[in-house]
């Protein structure tokens, strides 16, 4: 795939403000103004990313109805019960909100439904088969729940109120809850649009907690240090891929302290089941590693498994349960590789459909549970937004990823009449289809993808923060760039070039990795050298020695107690 490199130009009087607030390098100045760090409040806050920056929650719409409805179930020994979302955002959500909960003594449970077999977010069955039997007063939804408007009215109805707790879009009017804590409907300007779910759980809880105090709670009690919670609303955050801006970033941040500390059996067992050595947790290991294991529990299994292991305070029982996670991961990506197969080789056959600005694909023995996953791999390799659809007894569920400039919710509202259900955001959807309305569904999603992008949305662009001479690297560099972790969606690490660079020595690791040694050509001159690795390479093409420009990152390699300066090719 040809994809366009833009060196971004930083405002030069942007440069020197930061500099001069921060005493920093003209790199670390260029990468922050690149971020539109502008203000010297943002530059403070960014650099400075603790809990006491948090902005004040209480402006948030319904949130003082919620609390104060959640209050009188917990004076008032109501049944209330969590209603999460089965993957790692709605899991740590769940979690979060359990734990509290039952440290305040309530009659509080949990149910997150089947993936499979129940499907995605609260149902009018949820109320009549499971809510009404079992005396439930309140629901709680966390990370779902916005487009539950049958089931609310029918919860409302047989004398349950329900709270909503949500983050994705809502297209349709909200349904009739007695409160809906949703950063993203219309009439909320309180500015926290980019949470996760369990990011709204987690200033649910910082509201409640003072509330609370007013009320007198905690003084047979003491208050619950909510920074505890701060691991699993990290990994929940991480994990749903939303921008690690503002609040995020300052959560975030502080989750991977508290991972590092080791308080939590169930995530110290899924660190170790991963391989991740020293306890030492990183945005990255949350996404590639720590997230996955969660979301195989509610892609391969019930998501309740994932609860259960975050919940334990017994070291064995997450020993057990962090062996099933990774066997259940091991499943779930040998299921993914036959899928991601079977779709090159069917593109292969029909080349044609390339040709076209999106990819809508059904089959009727796809697994739901890898939808999602199969289709940002097929986003990355041909750069178009993809629906994946399986379809089983008259009716498909679908799993949708996108790309940058390309809203896939807005593509799915322009075909909602062909849809039974849909949600999700500008990246990442899933939707229910009858199997008979697949085909002009993929002619309406087509056209709407057409008329809403322009010829430039389909050519990656890699954005490239500062060129980097190799001399100019030093371990005063690496660990300048280390505080500006964590990396992620909004924040990405930076990405530097260099042009000119022999490979002094190389060889071949693992599968398909290579090991170099490098150095830069400046001037007439050689430069010092420097390690890198550059992952995942087609061997078959041959081993190149020189490379005119390189895009890279920078880091430490961190091995047996050591740290050494290591760069990590991305493209050349």
């Amino acid at each position: 795939m040809n994809k366009n490199w833009k060196i971004l130009q930083p405002d030069i009087n942007s440069v020197k403000k930061i500099r001069d607030i921060l005493n920093c390098s003209p790199v670390v100045a260029a990468i922050l103004a690149n971020r539109n760090m502008l203000s010297e409040s943002d530059i403070l806050r960014f650099r400075n990313a603790s809990l006491s920056n948090l902005r004040p929650p209480f402006s948030m719409k319904d949130m003082d109805v919620a609390v104060r409805r959640i209050y009188a179930a917990i004076k008032n020994n109501e049944k209330i019960l969590i209603f999460g979302d089965y993957d790692a955002d709605g899991v740590t959500a769940t979690t979060v909100l359990l734990e509290f909960l039952r440290y305040t003594g309530a009659d509080v449970s949990f149910y997150i439904p089947h993936r499979i077999k129940e499907g995605y977010s609260l149902q009018s069955g949820h109320i009549s088969d499971y809510a009404v039997p079992n005396k439930i007063k309140l629901i709680i939804t966390v990370d779902c729940g916005s487009k539950s408007h049958e089931a609310v009215k029918l919860a409302q109805d047989s004398g349950t109120d329900v709270i909503i707790t949500d983050h994705h879009n809502i297209s349709d009017g909200p349904p009739g809850a007695i409160a809906i804590v949703n950063p993203k409907r219309p009439d909320c300007d309180a500015g926290f649009n980019n949470l996760a779910g369990v990011g709204v759980a987690f200033f649910l809880l910082v509201c409640l907690r003072k509330y609370l105090r007013e009320m007198n709670f905690w003084q047979n009690r003491s208050e619950p240090n909510l920074k505890n919670f701060c691991d699993l609303v990290a990994i929940g955050t991480v994990a749903d891929v939303v921008p690690l801006v503002d609040e995020n970033r300052i959560l975030s941040k502080t989750g991977l302290e508290v991972i590092s500390s080791g308080r939590r059996p169930g995530v110290n067992a899924l660190i170790k089941a991963c391989g991740i050595s020293n306890n030492v947790v990183r945005t990255e290991d949350i996404a590639f590693r720590l997230g996955p294991r969660l979301n195989a529990a509610g892609r391969m299994g019930h998501a309740k498994t994932a609860v259960r292991l975050l919940t334990t305070d017994d070291a064995e029982t997450a020993k057990q349960i962090a062996r099933t996670l990774n066997q259940m991961n091991q499943k779930r990506q040998e299921i993914e590789k036959d899928m991601v197969e079977e779709i090159l080789e069917y593109l292969k056959e029909y080349p044609h459909l390339l040709r076209q600005h999106s990819l809508v694909l059904s089959h009727p023995g796809w697994h739901e549970g890898v939808l999602g996953i199969v289709a940002s791999k097929i986003v990355e390799r041909y750069y178009r937004p993809v629906i994946l659809i399986s379809t089983r007894n008259g009716l498909g569920k679908g799993s949708g990823r996108s790309i940058p400039g390309i809203d896939l919710h807005a593509g799915l509202v322009a075909c909602s009449d062909d849809l039974q259900f849909f949600g999700g955001h500008s990246m990442a959807a899933g939707l229910t289809i009858k199997a008979d309305n697949v085909s002009q569904f993929q002619e309406h999603f087509e056209t709407a993808v057409r008329e809403a992008s322009e010829p430039g949305d389909f050519l990656q662009t890699i954005s490239i923060d500062y060129e980097l001479d190799f001399d100019n690297i030093s371990d005063e560099l690496i660990d300048e760039l280390e505080s500006l972790a964590p990396y992620g969606e909004g924040n990405p690490e930076p990405l530097f070039i260099a042009r000119n660079i022999s490979v002094a020595s190389s060889k071949i690791v693992g599968e398909n990795h290579r090991r170099m040694t490098l150095r830069q050509q400046v001037s007439g001159r050689s430069t010092k050298a420097i390690n890198a690795i550059h992952f995942n390479i087609d061997t078959d093409k041959g081993l190149r020695q020189h490379f005119d420009q390189m895009a890279f990152r920078l880091g430490w390699n961190r091995w047996n107690g050591r740290k050494t300066a290591q760069l990590i090719v991305e493209e050349i």
